[in-house]
């Protein structure tokens, strides 16, 4: 990586104004998706954002070589911003981590719950918040009951055709019809989320909290590239965006780049976390590096970090500090992060609310979206504005409810 220092912009920026030029690292969670879905949400979402608001916003594709993108500008009380908004995939080893056909699921399943069970790992994150636990067993009794009811199906089709043919010849065809109901249930999965979730819960598991290899491996490329950026003396502001397990991602990515040696200096470096669900890996019994990782970056001063979520956003830790829950806080010199609702049930007209409450992953992704009323978190202001993050947040404290609560068991927390 590159550790060179870099000086600062000959040009001068207008009163008002502290960023010109900025690049935007967005981190996503566990999706498969295809970036280009990013970029048309940005399009549309930030499109209804600058009417509701009074500011000017427009986005046309980037041309130049790394990660998939778009090129933004922003005009806002006159003030002109270019931004370039870039995705570093992961959505490949996503993909590859979801072949599992309907015995493999079944078995993970059952893996998965027993990790999270046998360690005690499922209990303490419902006390922690009742929501993600209540989403982390929402695949297992969805699950079961799929099979249920195909075992159901099986049974009376046995019961039936057992008046015609021998009892044993009858009951062995009924087993037949378990693996197509069980098949159709996961072709409407796009409805209900059941393997989805799970294979989320299971990705995350399946080292008992740390990173497989292809995944760190990707973490290291990330680094670097935001490494590059921060060498390069046009711009102002080098901004990562992390949401949900992008979070803590985003949280081991930075950490490399801090302790390379890159981000003293110019241009700002910052980090935005949405919707974060950390302690889903972070209480898990071997993730001692990402603890580590959450201190380390929680006591820097080369970066600003600002966590939003919102308590209407049950798939995150809403205003839980993201470091103190997972006993990483230190006993002195702590700064990061900030930690903001985007309250949902306020900065959307209830109408809105009402019609997004129920339909929990588009509550989960409402952090990348346009509000009716956007109280002081504004996406795209923050992604394609005029003020750097430390700037538009410097007077910003934590809400007054942020929970530090932690239920790690003592070993496990970093002394």
């Amino acid at each position: 990586m590159r550790m060179e220092q870099v000086t600062e912009s000959a040009e001068e920026t207008p009163p008002g104004q502290t960023v010109r030029r900025r690049e935007v690292y967005y981190i996503p969670g566990y999706d498969p998706f295809p970036p280009r879905r990013y970029r048309e949400l940005y399009r549309c979402e930030s499109s209804d954002q600058a009417k509701i608001s009074g500011y000017k916003i427009s986005q046309r594709p980037r041309k130049s070589d790394g990660p998939y993108g778009w090129h933004v500008r922003s005009e806002v009380e006159g003030l002109t911003t270019e931004a370039e908004v870039m995705i570093l995939e992961w959505s490949d080893i996503v993909k590859d981590s979801m072949q599992a056909g309907i015995a493999a699921t079944y078995l993970l399943l059952a893996k998965t719950a027993w990790i999270y069970l046998s360690t005690g790992v499922l209990m303490r994150l419902f006390r922690l918040r009742i929501g993600p636990g209540i989403a982390a067993m929402y695949p297992v009794i969805m699950l079961l009951g799929q099979l249920a009811i195909a075992l159901l199906a099986a049974g009376l089709l046995g019961w039936g055709l057992s008046f015609v043919l021998p009892v044993w010849l009858s009951y062995l065809l009924g087993l037949a019809v378990i693996p197509p109901i069980l098949h159709g249930f996961r072709r409407i999965d796009g409805r209900f989320f059941v393997h989805y979730l799970l294979l989320d819960f299971a990705f995350t598991a399946k080292h008992k909290g740390r990173n497989p290899p292809e995944l760190e491996a990707r973490l290291d490329d990330f680094a670097r590239r935001i490494c590059d950026a921060l060498n390069n003396p046009e711009l102002d502001e080098v901004l990562v965006v992390g949401h949900s397990s992008g979070v803590h991602l985003g949280v081991s990515v930075l950490a490399r780049v801090i302790r390379a040696g890159a981000a003293r200096g110019h241009p700002k470096l910052a980090f935005l976390s949405l919707g974060h669900a950390v302690p889903m890996q972070s209480y898990l019994p071997q993730a001692q590096a990402l603890r580590e990782d959450l201190r380390y970056l929680s006591t820097r001063d080369e970066l600003f970090w600002l966590d939003v979520t919102a308590p209407g956003d049950g798939c995150s830790y809403a205003l839980c500090d993201p470091v103190s829950s997972s006993g990483a806080a230190p006993g002195e010199g702590k700064r990061w992060p900030i930690v903001i609702s985007a309250a949902f049930s306020q900065s959307l007209k209830p109408e809105t609310y009402r019609k997004y409450k129920r339909r929990y992953f588009r509550l989960h992704f409402q952090y990348l979206c346009a509000f009716d009323a956007p109280r002081d978190y504004d996406y795209f202001l923050i992604t394609a504005g005029p003020l750097a993050l430390t700037d538009r947040y410097a007077t910003r404290k934590s809400s007054a409810s942020v929970s530090h609560a932690c239920f790690l068991p003592q070993e496990q927390r970093l002394s």
